[in-house]
């Protein structure tokens, strides 16, 4: 038989609905990962970062003081 019943019935709309899924996960219209919020400043990262524990209060002040004299 040339299709052997597959598409006989309602069996060809579950292949609709993956190629529909797939498609929508490429075009990125699902939401199915975390956005990136892109309009932090560079105070805001030292501020996490000494937040963090990942430099001390001094290297944090001096780093400040930097970013305020460049703005």
């Amino acid at each position: 038989m040339l299709f052997d019943h597959h598409f006989i019935g309602m069996h060809w709309i579950w292949w609709v609905i993956i190629i529909v899924i797939i498609l929508l996960v490429v075009f990125d219209v699902i939401p199915y990962r975390p956005k990136t919020d892109t309009t932090e400043d560079a105070l805001d990262i030292l501020k996490k970062r000494f937040a963090r524990g990942e430099i001390e209060h001094e290297e944090f002040e001096e780093r400040k003081k930097i970013l305020k004299q460049s703005k």
